[in-house]
């Protein structure tokens, strides 16, 4: 029987591949990539050749019974690899990794590069508990979801493209508070990557005054932190 490994790529620097990434990319019997046009991008500059098919979200949900049987019966192995970062945060992956468990076939995952870590980490915001979200609902069941998170106690991760990033901290202010702590990182292990702290009213002045760019993670603290800083 064979074995599924899901391959966390890099989200910026391409030299935040790890050797044992690469090693079982090349000994894979073929790739899984969410968008095989990237990902042959990255096989090339490390030098891999191995098949290739696509397997994103308009498709999963058909191809995850398939995939599944061809591992279990005849392929060796199969590495699973979104565009960036670990699939299945926010990407592919969770319905194969699902239906391999239901048939008994195993499944590794690897240790790697995924956004919102770093932009925990780096926010100066409490990152011994949190919550993530990523991405929200782009309109049904938004406002709703914010309202269920503003007395969250834990510091919480949000997803969110540069198309949307002021109204969505305009939206946090207007719910969370305008004085709530804050940060806004973009374009991790990237040329730049920056990561704008500050009040939820500040980070939507800068990034009105400044057009955001890449792809963001926000990140908010925790109702508790909140009034433990307004105490202060």
């Amino acid at each position: 029987m064979g074995m599924l490994y899901i391959v966390p790529t890099p989200v910026g620097n391409l030299e935040d591949i790890t050797l044992r990434a690469v090693r079982l990319l090349k000994e894979a019997d073929f790739v899984l990539a969410e968008d095989t046009r990237t990902s042959a991008k990255l096989l090339k500059h490390l030098d891999i050749q191995v098949p290739m098919y696509s397997h994103h979200k308009f498709n999963e949900h058909k191809t995850a019974a398939s995939l599944v049987e061809r591992i279990r019966n005849s392929e060796r192995h199969v590495a699973l690899i979104s565009d960036a970062g670990t699939p299945g945060i926010s990407d592919p992956g969770f319905f194969l990794v699902r239906e391999c468990v239901k048939n008994d076939v195993e499944v590794q995952c690897l240790p790697g590069a995924t956004a919102f870590v770093p932009a925990l980490v780096c926010s100066g915001l409490p990152c011994d508990k949190f919550v993530f979200e990523g991405f929200l609902p782009q309109k049904k069941g938004r406002q709703t979801r914010l309202n269920f998170l503003k007395d969250e106690q834990r510091t919480i991760v949000f997803y969110e493209s540069p198309y949307r990033v002021v109204k969505s901290l305009a939206q946090l202010a207007e719910v969370f508070g305008a004085d709530r702590r804050a940060a806004a990182v973009r374009e991790i292990s990237k040329l730049h990557e920056e990561c704008v702290r500050g009040t939820l009213a500040e980070l939507v002045k800068h990034f009105t005054d400044n057009e955001p760019r890449g792809e963001f993670v926000l990140l908010v603290s925790g109702v508790d932190d909140a009034r433990h800083s307004n105490e202060e």
